[in-house]
């Protein structure tokens, strides 16, 4: 049978989940054994991706060497911060909050940027990623930490992650599983399910749903992932192994294309 024939579906993402977990674990504690580090901070927004980051490094290192810091806004859904503090009470570890409303405020009244503007969102969303990395890296500092990224593949693939932001950590403990991954992985683990489940948004602006800017919905996403980079199959084959339009296979492949620079290092002289 050749690749064209293959049927993607939801049993081509599937995992083994306790073989998945006991990699997580043993990357972990190897990762902070050898930099010396003092234990782990963990930006947590009460969403799937930092959920089951704080859950793996628990399971690792245990609930005394993980901080979980939230860093949320005045337009920060209240539930989120609930979810994110009842995950909290669970793994029994040390949290920090700061409202960094007043210090992103700060920026837009400096570059004089009133409103919401269309053209000013992008870049408005950007420093609030930036701020919120900026806070977690002075944690990590004052206790000698590292700072644990929670990004997942299907994000970092189509560049859906702030550059020096969301996208800046010491490690990642997701980057090599799709969205529906983390989520089952999640509920195994024991992450409650409303987390589990709850539709993806980086909250960087009010009302911010990450479905209303990626091409579709994780499900179909990750299908389309899986066949351009685990089967590296042709686009048209994609669209025939999913049943999804090829307008939409391209404009995934075209983001990828697009964002590469946000995953390698910046261009430099004589490498």
């Amino acid at each position: 049978m050749g690749v064209v024939a293959l049927k993607l579906d939801e049993d081509s993402l599937r995992i083994d989940l306790e073989k998945a977990e006991k990699t997580s674990v043993e990357f972990l504690k190897r990762v902070v054994d050898s930099s010396g580090a003092s234990g782990v901070v963990v930006g947590l927004s009460g969403g799937v991706d930092s959920s089951l980051t704080v859950t793996l490094c628990v399971r690792a290192l245990g609930n005394d060497k993980v901080l979980g810091v939230l860093l949320p806004t005045d337009f920060t859904p209240r539930e989120d911060v609930e979810d994110a503090l009842e995950l909290v009470e669970m793994l029994a570890i040390s949290t920090e909050t700061v409202n960094v409303q007043g210090i992103l405020d700060a920026f837009l009244d400096t570059l004089n940027i009133a409103g919401d503007l269309p053209e000013y969102r992008l870049p408005r969303a950007n420093i609030l990623a930036r701020i919120r990395m900026v806070m977690l890296y002075y944690y990590a500092n004052v206790n000698g930490y590292l700072v644990a990224g929670p990004s997942d593949r299907s994000e970092t693939l189509i560049g859906y992650f702030t550059k020096f932001g969301d996208g800046a950590a010491d490690f990642f403990t997701n980057m090599h599983l799709y969205k529906t991954q983390v989520r089952e992985l999640a509920r195994y683990l024991g992450v409650p399910e409303k987390i589990a489940c709850k539709p993806s948004s980086p909250r960087l602006y009010p009302g911010h749903m990450a479905t209303d800017e990626i091409p579709i919905d994780y499900d179909k996403l990750d299908l389309i992932l899986v066949g351009l980079f685990d089967y590296k199959m042709k686009p048209g084959d994609v669209s025939e192994a999913t049943g999804i339009l090829l307008d939409t296979v391209m404009e995934v492949q075209d983001r990828y294309n697009r964002t590469e620079h946000k995953r390698v290092f910046p261009p430099m002289i004589g490498v």
